[in-house]
């Protein structure tokens, strides 16, 4: 581990660092192009330019209200938490453009062997993350996206302390509040979060939302829901001053049960593979219900 921390360290001083830096005797032929070719694609019509997959679950995501309430914009520095396959890292890559820069935050190494479905082989794909989920990333870079940085939960280089403007949490902290007890990776995770802000950065959570009156042991993570006053309370005690909420993700449909877990919900479809009726009615409920929280770092 600290030789891929060490090498992630150079990655960081010659990745998100290096594309803030202005270029040097640009002739004043090329000075017109360059400013063009700079020029990041508005978030609308990024999003309008997205495959109908991707189109698809607007509806549940609301990715440009979303974006817009953590007030995220190009040329910042944002760090994503638990990038996966790249759904959100697809649009901030581009829209952040060639001034920003996008750090992924995975899970940390000694999280993934609580998981079931945490095989040898996954586990061993897990252990190269830092290098290999960067180099896959640049593919969905394109000619003018953010640079590519990527870090592990509990583990963040002194380097990058003080960098970022935003942190952004898109469904990430049931698993690390699950699994606190074996670990403290929730506490690691929002500590991280914390430091690796500017001051007066932001950090933004959406999260499978719980209702009040369920039990904290239905609302532990295990199902994939949490309360909003567990999240605050925890993001307050890491240090973050709470600052507004939103339910521009908020879907009342979703009304759990106690034996219910979150991933019966499409896109998933955890527990109806072989019963399409069941199926049906969970894609008539949509996506789970999620809080979204914006949380400031003080000045």
């Amino acid at each position: 581990m600290k030789y891929s921390i060490t090498i992630l360290s150079v990655l960081f001083l010659f990745g998100c660092q290096q594309a803030a830096e202005p270029v040097a005797e640009a002739t004043p032929d090329a000075e017109p192009a360059a400013e063009a070719a700079a020029e990041p694609m508005t978030l609308a019509a990024l999003l309008a330019a997205q495959p109908e997959e991707v189109q698809a679950r607007y509806a549940f995501r609301h990715p440009q209200e979303t974006l817009e309430f953590f007030g995220i914009e190009p040329g910042m520095t944002v760090l994503e938490g638990l990038p996966g396959r790249g759904w959100y890292t697809k649009l901030l890559l581009p829209y952040l453009g060639e001034e920003g820069c996008l750090i992924g935050a995975n899970y940390a190494t000694e999280m993934w062997p609580n998981f079931s479905f945490a095989t040898e082989e996954f586990l061993a794909k897990q252990s190269t993350w830092l290098m290999d989920w960067p180099a896959g990333a640049e593919e969905w870079r394109g000619e003018s996206g953010a640079s590519i940085e990527a870090v592990l939960l509990g583990s963040l280089p002194e380097e990058m302390k003080g960098t970022a403007d935003a942190v952004f949490f898109p469904r990430v902290l049931h698993n690390l509040a699950r699994f606190e007890s074996q670990g403290g990776f929730l506490t690691a995770a929002l500590a991280d979060a914390y430091a690796v802000l500017k001051p007066g950065g932001v950090f933004g959570v959406v999260q499978h939302h719980a209702r009040d009156e369920m039990s904290d042991e239905f609302a532990d993570g295990s199902h994939g829901y949490l309360k909003k006053s567990f999240v605050i309370a925890q993001a307050e005690a890491a240090g973050f001053e709470f600052v507004a909420e939103s339910d521009i993700n908020a879907n009342p449909n979703d009304q759990p049960s106690e034996e219910d877990i979150v991933w019966r919900l499409p896109p998933t479809y955890a527990t109806s593979a072989d019963n399409e009726e069941l199926k049906a009615e969970y894609t008539a409920v949509g996506e789970s219900n999620r809080m979204t929280l914006k949380f400031r770092k003080p000045e």
